[in-house]
């Protein structure tokens, strides 16, 4: 039975209230590390908020579950990394690859005539070896070489993630310092290619007719974005979206964008700061450091591109003191001082003249619930600032025409100490 709107809505609200209840989770970004993986094509079924379900493909770990997107890696600068794959996709697929932005690659077995941008993995069974060095970390993406205005959007895209030898830093530089770090893998579905090829039907679809309705992030679509990771009832989109820090953290974000169609991922509260595109710190030749970096509100990354920023925040700009603090009160670990005191600047209506969403704590103060009448929020029990973060292609925030939906996750801002330690 395919889950309705309401059930999908509700099974988020009770996972995310449950989420809270037990402590927030930790910022590590899921994946596999090592430095030998087999690898399957594999067809599978995704689902959807709305209550659809969608043929896919993915690349999975041979002999694990179908996921999509496929497995994240978790490298370190310097491994030599070996990746087998075997093609178990239906005929209508007809081979597959896997292609490595910025790493040279040594292919072998396989098949392919001379000239190909990749060797490939044969229909029905046929296997291809890829090895690589990564010698510089940063932020990379894997897809599918073949056929790839169908089978990328069928799903054969992940996340590869080079760690320095430096813990805690992006790259080997202090301005790549963070805290806690969150993955954005951007994706987008056209359902009539799905359709299409679930049907056996390869030769006929025209995908110059690209037109998606599903958006997802790490495989998701909102409400499910910020779900537990390796939810049950998500058992083929085991990974989340769901950024939360405390005040005066760096947050780094990392962007990948394996869609067709460009994505500006807005984050209310603050503008990030790009020190990384491609892997590549945005340094001048003979610099030291990210002195490239830009500052921006929105962040558009170029189809098959990836993109690192940073994210900090601590109420600077509000103009009263989020903690609903008195002049005489101590602060809070990087509270923003000038604004120690300051009132909250308007009176809120009565609660009878309020609607109350479910991440509202009953007040404004960060680290202070309120008052709520029965039923109503509770899905913020820690009185953090929650902030959407979303596409602003505004159809991109709808599953299939229904919003909320699609590109579309919130950050959340909690108290000090509230948080694992990073």
């Amino acid at each position: 039975m395919q889950p309705t709107r309401t059930g999908a809505i509700l099974g988020f609200a009770l996972a995310l209230a449950f989420l809270l209840a037990v402590g927030p989770a930790h910022a590590i970004i899921e994946g596999i590390s090592g430095t030998n993986f087999a690898f399957s094509a594999r067809a599978g079924t995704t689902s959807f908020p709305d209550g659809s379900t969608m043929p896919t493909w993915s690349f999975c770990q041979t002999g694990g579950d179908f996921q999509y997107p496929g497995p994240t890696l978790k490298l370190t600068a310097g491994q030599t990394v070996t990746i087998t794959l075997k093609n178990e996709l239906p005929p209508q697929a007809g081979n597959v690859s896997m292609v490595f932005p910025g790493h040279k690659v040594t292919a072998t077995g396989g098949v392919g005539p001379p000239g190909h941008l990749v060797r490939e993995a044969a229909n029905g069974g046929g296997t291809v070896t890829y090895t690589f060095t990564v010698p510089h970390p940063g932020t990379y993406c894997y897809y599918s070489g073949t056929n790839m205005d169908v089978q990328i959007d069928m799903g054969l895209v992940g996340a590869m993630i080079v760690y320095p030898s430096t813990p805690g830093q992006a790259y080997d530089s202090a301005d790549s310092a963070y805290d806690r770090e969150y993955l954005f893998l951007e994706t987008e579905m056209d359902p009539v290619i799905h359709q299409a090829m679930a049907c056996a039907q390869a030769v006929t679809v025209d995908t110059t007719a690209f037109f998606p309705v599903y958006w997802h992030l790490n495989g998701r679509s909102a409400p499910d974005t910020m779900a537990m990771a390796n939810a049950d009832w998500l058992p083929a989109q085991p990974y989340n979206c769901w950024p939360q820090m405390e005040p005066g953290e760096r947050m780094l974000m990392r962007i990948i964008n394996m869609g067709r169609d460009t994505h500006p991922f807005h984050h209310h509260g603050n503008n990030a700061t790009i020190i990384a595109r491609d892997g590549r710190l945005l340094q001048s030749p003979g610099g030291t450091g990210a002195d490239l970096a830009e500052s921006d509100f929105t962040q558009t990354v170029a189809c098959g591109s990836t993109q690192d920023a940073i994210f900090t925040w601590t109420g600077e700009g509000l103009g009263w003191d989020i903690y609903g603090h008195a002049p005489t009160d101590p602060t809070e670990p990087n509270e923003y001082t000038p604004d120690h005191g300051k009132p909250f600047p308007v009176t809120l209506p009565q609660e009878q003249e309020l609607v109350f969403g479910g991440l509202y704590s009953g007040s404004p103060f960060l680290g202070a619930p309120g008052y709520l009448p029965p039923g109503e929020g509770g899905m913020n029990p820690y009185g953090g600032f929650a902030y959407m973060w979303h596409s602003h292609n505004e159809k991109e925030m709808t599953t299939n025409d229904i919003f909320p939906g699609g590109m579309m996750t919130n950050c959340i801002i909690q108290p000090p100490g509230t948080l694992p330690a990073p």
